[in-house]
């Protein structure tokens, strides 16, 4: 009898476990795709850093909101343009998904470029120096040690038997 308490009591917790995974977040089940396609220029403004129509709190009533705020928009005719404003005016900048290719937000889409043309430079500016860094070679004045053939090779040999397993 407890057993099968037991395995209910896990089976139903499994249940709980895996139900949010397979439903789709509150309000997304009635949009269009033009919705959709909007709603993925947004962020979601529950403070998840995750696109509007992604957000995946269980029972996050923002996003809930922003969509149904989105899809009576498009119902009524709103264009796209409308909503935006709407939305920016409503939270400000952060509701964009990504920066708008205007004004200062053009700098937000340049500093990667200039970035890899940067890093390419510096990259070949330091190997270049390397290249024409002269190698090192022992000074002519002093006597380096010159080793027998023959003692080279009992230190081989001595070197061989110390390491066999």
């Amino acid at each position: 009898m407890n057993r099968i308490r037991r395995l209910v009591g896990i089976a139903a917790l499994a249940v709980f476990a895996i139900l949010p995974l397979l439903t789709t977040p509150i309000g997304a089940q009635q949009l269009s795709d033009r919705a959709k396609q909007i709603g993925g220029k947004f962020m979601c403004m529950c403070s998840c850093s995750q696109v509007l129509t992604q957000c995946n709190h269980v029972g996050c009533t923002t996003s809930a909101a922003m969509l149904k705020e989105l899809n009576q928009s498009l119902d009524r005719g709103g264009s796209e343009d409308a909503i935006t404003q709407m939305f920016v005016q409503e939270f400000g900048t952060k509701v964009y998904a990504e920066p708008p290719k205007s004004g200062f937000s053009l700098v937000a889409w340049a500093m990667p470029s200039v970035y890899l043309v940067f890093g390419t430079v510096l990259v070949v500016f330091v190997i270049s120096r390397w290249r024409k860094r002269p190698t090192p070679t022992a000074p002519s004045g002093v006597n380096t040690p010159q080793v027998s053939p023959d003692l080279l090779e009992r230190a081989r040999a001595q070197a061989a038997r110390e390491t066999e397993d």
